[in-house]
């Protein structure tokens, strides 16, 4: 299962950076072209703007998965360690079950987008490649989260047992 997740977020990894620098190359060739050369190309911002749509989405699964999210702690940090541990559990729970939810509406946007046969207006690709991005991103969410989750509740029920042990051998 590790070896799953290592690769999802080495893949991850690499589109987004792959991604940021596809969305600089084109906003700079787009700004270069409309103020050297007097024409602008439609679909250098088209390009730029689904590159980073498809960043933004997997850089926040990245965020998720290391921690690194805003968050405010101020209420939690004063919880005991138990109370916190189930707030993190609950907090896992919500972000599973709204991944899941936007997941499965995602699925059916994508399919009628492949029903369709719409294209971009600028790039002429076919409107499914930029939509696929949501159940790709919302299917990793839900897919490391739901990891996560398990982890946490392995490694907190050890923890907290240890810590109730170690209360007990005191008194």
């Amino acid at each position: 299962m590790k070896s799953i997740i290592a690769f999802l977020q080495r893949s991850e990894n690499f589109c987004i950076a792959v991604c940021f620098i596809v969305m600089c190359l084109a906003e700079f060739a787009q700004v270069v072209n409309r103020n050297l050369i007097g024409a602008g190309i439609s679909w250098f911002d088209e390009l730029a703007r689904y590159c980073m749509v498809y960043m933004t989405l997997l850089a926040t699964e990245a965020g998720l998965r290391d921690g690194s999210q805003i968050a405010v702690t101020a209420l939690t940090d004063k919880m005991p360690p138990f109370v916190r541990w189930i707030l993190r559990l609950l907090v896992k729970v919500v972000i599973v079950g709204f991944s899941i939810l936007v997941l499965n509406d995602s699925i059916g946007m994508l399919q009628m987008q492949l029903e369709n046969g719409q294209v971009s207006a600028g790039l002429g690709i076919p409107m499914w490649v930029p939509y696929a991005i949501l159940p790709l991103a919302f299917g990793a969410i839900a897919i490391v989260q739901t990891v996560s989750f398990i982890t946490l509740l392995i490694k907190g029920r050890s923890d907290n047992t240890n810590a109730r042990s170690q209360e007990d051998e005191k008194i």
